[in-house]
Parts: structure tokens; C-alpha cells; sequence
């Protein structure tokens, strides 16, 4: 399957794109299999294409505009031992999260610090949350 980049897309991260997608999709895909599900690569890969497509560039769940010039440049390795600061640069990284938490290529796209913070919640336990973090923080005021 072609997979080209969204006309959206930053031309200096478009011949990253493809690559990006089926190392994820390999990833996600065994990652799933483990965990008892029974995609294959091409389901991921089309799947993960589709949610780039509806993001139209921005996290599925918070709206807010992604940094896809950072696809690529993030190594797991370095980040392991990385400063906080480090890892905060890479807050906008686009990411792959599970919609649910079934092992299944039903996925959206949203920001490593958004799929950081909602880890495996459902949608709906993601919600919850917030919202319990907004009733006990009433009085914040902001930086």
C-alpha cells in the first residue's frame, strides 16, 4: 500500500512518512499480537494511515497542533536516560494510541504527552480523569 503523506504534511518530513508508518504499524502490530489480538501489519499500516489522515495535523484528543517535523528524531535509546527537559521537547511528537484498550488497529493520533498521560484509560476513563483533576484543582491560577 502507498502511503504519502497528507497535502497538510511539512515537506522537510514528507519522504519520512511511509517509514514512519509501517515501523509503527510493525510495532503496534506486534505489540497487539501479544496481547491476543489478531491484526496483521497491513490492517495497522492502513489503519494508522486513515487516523493521520482524519487528524488533519492536530491530537485526537485535545486539538491541539502536532509537531510532525519531529517524526523520526526521537531515539528511545537516548531517551531513556534524557533529562525531563529533554523529553518535554518532544511533548507535540505525533503518536499512535489505541482508541481502546482492546489489541486491535483502531487507533487515532495524538501527541506523545497526551498518549504519555492517558496511557491505557478508555476514552471514557480518560474523562473521568480530567475532570477529577479540574474539581480538585479549582483554585489554580496558572503559571
Amino acid at each position: 500500500m502507498d502511503t504519502p503523506a497528507p497535502d497538510w504534511f511539512p515537506a522537510s518530513a514528507r519522504h519520512l512518512y511511509p517509514g514512519w508508518v509501517q515501523r509503527k504499524a510493525v510495532t503496534l502490530c506486534k505489540r497487539d499480537q501479544k496481547r491476543g489480538g489478531s491484526g496483521n501489519v497491513q490492517h495497522y499500516r492502513l489503519a494508522i494511515h486513515q487516523a493521520v489522515l482524519a487528524c488533519g495535523g492536530r491530537d485526537h484528543w485535545t486539538g491541539e497542533p502536532l509537531d510532525w517535523a519531529l517524526i523520526g528524531t526521537y531515539d528511545s535509546r537516548e531517551g531513556a536516560a534524557a533529562s525531563a527537559e529533554h523529553k518535554k521537547q518532544f511533548a507535540m511528537l505525533p503518536t499512535i494510541d489505541h482508541r481502546s484498550n482492546r489489541p486491535e488497529p483502531d487507533v487515532v493520533i495524538c501527541a506523545w504527552r497526551t498518549n504519555d498521560a492517558k496511557h491505557d484509560m478508555t476514552p471514557e476513563e480518560l474523562l473521568v480523569f480530567c475532570r477529577a483533576v479540574l474539581e480538585h484543582s479549582p483554585h489554580w491560577d496558572g503559571p
